[in-house]
């Protein structure tokens, strides 16, 4: 986390000169303030003599005396290969009912693919689409990611125009021209200042209430001379819109426009939501987060919702997929790192009231066999009992790196056959690691926990949520599949979401990111916010989020209470789960579709399972009734305009009334 510390001065030892030649250097700075030339020449020496010690810049030899070494134990074997990835194309989604709402793509070189995980994070049923005629068969058509005279030609654009008309719902992102009377605007002006979306009154039908949800951001730069700021978003205002807006911008023209056509409806989006989830789910934050964690943040969740809803209206007879198993009311991950020596005995502290409370829990544990600047060596023969005791006590064991460097984002990637005793990684400060990679961090803490605690290891969260552009692509070379390695503030999001390669814009990955939402060491002391944590889970609650508690066991007291209370609070309502149990979950859950049809007064619901999934929840047009499915000993329970379904996989159909 930032500003986290991980090592404890009065226990600190100096077990190697260079260490305490930088440290020497760093005081003498602070007490004699040391500048210009003589520190220059100084530092100078240093890494001179540095070189000829190693024999290697930026390699450190580390004692023998400060490596623990298991006996009998090397590996991993074999050799990690980072993927190479391929673009993803708009194709693999252009199947589907018409059922569906469909996603008519006026430029494949978009930002699309972000528009699609969003779309399937929130569980809208969708195709992908370049045909307008084919989209016009839909009951609810999106236009991404612009509508313009040169995207789309005369002949589509009258198409689109008498859509609504004929009772269809239209949703047009980026309306520069062409149907302004149809979205109900006289002109269109472009602007990369705006930093706003403000929801009016009438927005209330969507569920937006809380001060976070009605001022969304869309980022929060830095004046330039002139007073102007640019935001992370480009932006389209509409003028004269001709009723009122749903939102708008702080400079007043219309941020999302709607006009009833007899019972078709028209909207149009000022903004593209592709390019916005990319940016959350690629950690490619902007400053449009306004707080790092521990705070309410749904700008992406607003439009996602808002799109669900719409979809919901227009459509009529739509099924949804909830983003909760058996449809509770949000998920919640207990998490804890375990990277400070006391840690490792309080876990247990924690581990054992969780298995009390019949509830599930992740620990994510540093494999510290090396001495150095963060800590003392705490993975050793003595504190192994208490690693597989957590095993034994059911808690999912997790990576925490090997090194716990905040630097790890920066870390090269590595030959990715790096092993296990001969890997050592040595912090020496905290803006200094030397031997680290990062493949080495990765396959090295997965082999050992694996092979000490018996634990089969999918799930990472680097030292300070420390997250290099390489991750997605690493986590898959080395057998992982999820990741908490952001914050929910800093993703703008309180949902799940897949992962891209790179971190970038053009290539899907199979890891899904679970990120932290609340955490320990921001002020005040995590047991006095114990009040404002159930407040802000409640308003996650609303749509179905995920809580991420991340806890450091360094000690018990206050932080203990505060789960204690946590958990008593939510218990009942909540999906309490491991990181890597969610995420199976999570990732089945991605890949179903769902298909529509109207046979007379019954609705065929038919769903495709490729992965075994339990407790997927469909949401149902209000007022259904389950009438049976096929095939016929599904387990199914309903709940209100809710069904649950039990332990399925493959085809699966349902008839509701």
């Amino acid at each position: 986390m930032r500003g986290e510390i991980a090592y404890n001065l009065p226990r600190f030892r100096f077990p190697h000169p260079p260490c305490e030649t930088a440290l020497l250097i760093d005081s003498m700075k602070k007490i004699i303030g040391w500048t210009g030339v003589p520190l220059l020449v100084l530092i100078g020496l240093f890494i001179g003599w540095k070189t000829f010690v190693t024999g290697k810049p930026g390699v450190h030899k580390v004692s023998a005396k400060d490596v623990y070494r298991f006996n009998d134990i090397s590996g991993p074997e074999g050799k990690a290969v980072l993927p190479q990835p391929i673009r993803t194309s708009w194709e693999k989604y252009q199947a589907g009912s018409h059922s569906r709402l469909a996603v008519l793509l006026t430029d494949p070189n978009s930002a699309w693919l972000g528009l699609v995980h969003a779309l399937k994070t929130i569980g809208i049923p969708f195709v992908l689409t370049r045909d307008y005629q084919q989209a016009r068969q839909h009951r609810v058509v999106l236009v991404y990611p612009l509508i313009s005279g040169k995207a789309l030609d005369v002949t589509a654009l009258r198409a689109l125009a008498q859509f609504p008309q004929q009772g269809g719902t239209l949703i047009g992102v980026n309306v520069y021209g062409g149907l302004q009377e149809t979205f109900g605007f006289t002109d269109a002006v472009e602007a990369n200042t705006r930093r706003e979306i403000r929801f009016n009154k009438q927005a209330n039908e969507f569920g937006f209430t809380d001060p976070k949800e009605c001022v969304i951001s869309l980022g929060w730069g830095a004046k330039n001379a002139a007073g102007e700021s640019k935001a992370a978003l480009g932006t389209v205002g509409y003028v004269k819109a001709s009723e009122p807006p749903l939102a708008v911008f702080e400079d007043g023209t219309a941020a999302i426009t709607h006009r009833r056509i007899g019972s078709g409806h028209a909207y149009a989006l000022g903004f593209d939501p592709g390019f916005l989830a990319l940016k959350s789910y690629g950690n490619r934050d902007d400053e449009i987060g306004r707080q790092y964690v521990n705070q309410y943040e749904p700008t992406l969740d607003v439009l996602l919702r808002l799109l669900k809803r719409i979809y919901q209206k227009g459509a009529h007879s739509t099924v949804t997929i909830e983003t909760v198993p058996f449809n509770r009311a949000l998920t919640v991950l207990l998490t804890h790192d375990i990277d400070f020596t006391d840690s490792v005995q309080n876990a247990l502290s924690y581990a054992e009231f969780e298995q009390g409370q019949n509830i599930k829990s992740t620990y994510f544990i540093q494999t510290k066999y090396i001495r150095d600047y963060n800590d003392d060596i705490f993975l050793t023969q003595e504190t192994l009992p208490a690693l597989r005791r957590l095993a034994e006590l059911g808690r999912e064991i997790g990576s925490h790196t090997v090194c716990h460097s905040r630097m790890f984002a920066k870390l090269p990637a590595g030959t990715g056959d790096e092993r296990y005793p001969e890997y050592t990684p040595f912090v020496q400060d905290r803006t200094t690691v030397y031997n680290a990679s990062l493949l080495g961090e990765l396959r090295v803490s997965k082999f050992l926990l694996e092979r000490l605690t018996g634990a089969q290891v999918k799930s990472f969260r680097p030292g300070e949520l420390s997250n290099p552009f390489l991750l997605p692509d690493a986590l898959e070379a080395t057998g992982y599949r999820y990741g908490s390695s952001v914050t929910a503030n800093d993703s703008f999001t309180h949902l799940p979401f897949q992962l891209n390669y790179g971190r970038g814009y053009e290539a899907e990955s199979p890891i899904f990111e679970f990120p932290v939402t609340i955490e320990d060491e921001e002020k005040p002391e995590l047991g006095s916010r114990l009040n404002e944590a159930i407040e802000l889970a409640r308003k996650i609650s609303r749509y179905g989020g995920v809580v991420n508690v991340l806890i450091h066991p360094n000690i018990l007291g206050h932080k203990l209470e505060f789960e204690r209370g946590f958990v008593a609070a939510f218990k009942d309502a909540a999906w309490f789960d491991t990181v890597g149990e969610f995420g199976s979950w999570w990732a089945a859950r991605n890949e179903v579709t769902l298909d529509g049809e109207t046979q007379g007064k019954s609705l065929i619901v038919t769903l495709q399972i490729p992965h075994e999934i339990n407790g997927l929840t469909l949401r149902m047009p209000v007022g259904s009734k389950y009438l049976s499915s096929q095939p016929a000993n599904q387990t199914i329970q309903q709940f209100g305009d809710h069904i649950v379904i039990g332990k399925a996989i493959g085809e699966l159909q349902l008839r509701l009334k």
